[in-house]
C-alpha cells in the first residue's frame, strides 16, 4: 500500500512540476503514473549500474555527478514514455532536482520513509 501511495504522490509531483516549467510537458494525469512508475524501475534497476560504472567520476566530482545520473533517468524516461518530453538537458537537470527535493520534503511531512 506505500508503494502505491508513493507512485501517486510522485505523479501528481511530476504534474505539479510539468505545469511550473515551461520545457516538461505530460499530457494527462495517467502518463505522469506512467512516468513515476517508470521513474521507479529504472531507479532501481539501471541507476545502480550507472553509478558502479561511473564512480571515479562521481568520487573525483565530491558526488555532484550524481545530478547527471538522475538527469540521466528522466530523459531515459522521457525516451521511453510517449507522453513525457523534456526539452533540454538543463531543463531535464533541473527537474530532477526540484523532484527530488520535493519527494524529499513530502515524504517527509507524511512520514514516509524509505526502506
Amino acid at each position: 500500500m506505500k508503494l502505491l501511495l508513493r507512485i501517486f504522490i510522485t505523479a501528481l509531483l511530476v504534474t505539479g512540476i510539468s505545469y511550473l516549467m515551461k520545457g516538461v510537458i505530460v499530457d494527462e494525469f495517467t502518463t505522469a503514473l506512467t512516468v513515476a512508475i517508470v521513474l521507479g524501475l529504472l531507479n532501481f534497476f539501471v541507476k545502480p549500474i550507472l553509478v558502479l560504472f561511473t564512480l571515479p567520476i562521481t568520487f573525483f566530482t565530491l558526488g555532484l555527478f550524481l545530478l547527471v545520473i538522475n538527469t540521466i533517468i528522466i530523459m531515459l524516461c522521457d525516451y521511453f514514455i510517449d507522453g513525457f518530453k523534456i526539452s533540454t538537458f538543463w531543463t531535464a537537470m533541473l527537474f530532477s532536482i526540484i523532484l527530488s527535493l520535493s519527494q524529499s520534503l513530502v515524504f517527509q511531512l507524511t512520514g514516509e520513509t524509505k526502506k
